[in-house]
């Protein structure tokens, strides 16, 4: 766990994030777990940030990652809290409609 460096830096900016579903609801479980875990890792390697640990519990997600100086937490946090959450909610709108007997086009 030393400092990592750039062209003209030295820097050591490690953050512990914590992000939970709406009202703590217990939604992390099998499938819905294992896509948040592979979306964050995506985001994580597209924006140049390294996870240093992490754990998906089934009501929050905690992260502790390594942010290269030129990226903003919020932008980061933003970004793969809101993707993760756009393919849930597509996933669950998909799955929802097709158990409550709505008909699919085609």
């Amino acid at each position: 766990m030393g400092y990592s460096t750039g062209s003209h830096t030295l820097f050591h900016h490690r953050y512990h994030i914590v992000w939970a579903p709406k009202y703590r609801y217990k939604v992390l479980n099998g499938e819905v777990r294992t896509r948040v875990r592979d979306i964050i890792r995506q985001v994580c390697g597209e924006m140049g940030v390294t996870i240093v640990s992490g754990a998906l519990s089934r009501d929050h997600v905690h992260r502790f990652v390594e942010i290269p100086p030129h990226i903003r937490v919020c932008d980061f946090v933003r970004k793969a809290k809101g993707r993760s959450s756009r393919a849930r909610s597509s996933r669950s709108s998909s799955t929802s409609a097709s158990a409550s007997g709505a008909s699919t086009p085609g």
